[in-house]
């Protein structure tokens, strides 16, 4: 894989670096290179796969059943960062994200999430979410019509 040769450039030997405990690390930058190239990766996914038929995880039903029954009010087409990190949205991320802890592999590993879906992966345009966050969000947007387009975009342009 080709972020495995960037990890390795690092010093750091892919995903295995990643499944350290977190005191091993230190305050070592790196880290946050490893992330962002994990990210991305999963980034790429959601605007290469017509949304209708894109299945994130054998529980999207689950997800999105209780995603709604949390964030009923949620703007999922133009999240504010403060829908994620404001300490008052972290008391509500944070019991919605811990159900699935043993359910969704990593659930609470960092990934990258676009804040305005109809726009594609920039630096403004992104924030760093846990990957339950990252699968509810966008599993929202794909079944609300809300990732239509981005992928149109990327298709009239290929």
């Amino acid at each position: 894989m080709a972020s495995d040769k960037g990890l390795a450039s690092l010093g750091l030997e892919g995903a295995h670096a990643l499944s350290l405990p977190a005191d091993a690390y230190g305050n070592d930058p790196r880290l946050e290179v490893m992330w962002a190239m994990k990210a991305y990766n999963h980034a790429e996914l959601i605007s290469s796969v017509d949304p209708k038929f894109l299945k994130l995880t054998k529980l999207d039903d689950d997800i999105y059943s209780s995603f709604r029954e949390t964030f009923r009010e949620l703007d999922i087409k133009l999240l504010q960062p403060d829908d994620l990190k404001s300490d008052e949205a972290k008391e509500v991320w944070r019991p919605f994200c811990n159900q699935f802890e043993g359910l969704i592999e990593d659930f609470n590993y960092g990934t990258l999430l676009r804040l305005d879906c109809e726009r594609d992966y920039t630096e403004d345009n992104t924030i760093f979410a846990t990957r339950t966050q990252f699968f509810a969000v966008e599993i929202a947007r794909n079944r609300e019509g809300c990732n239509d387009a981005v992928f149109t975009s990327k298709c009239a342009n290929s």
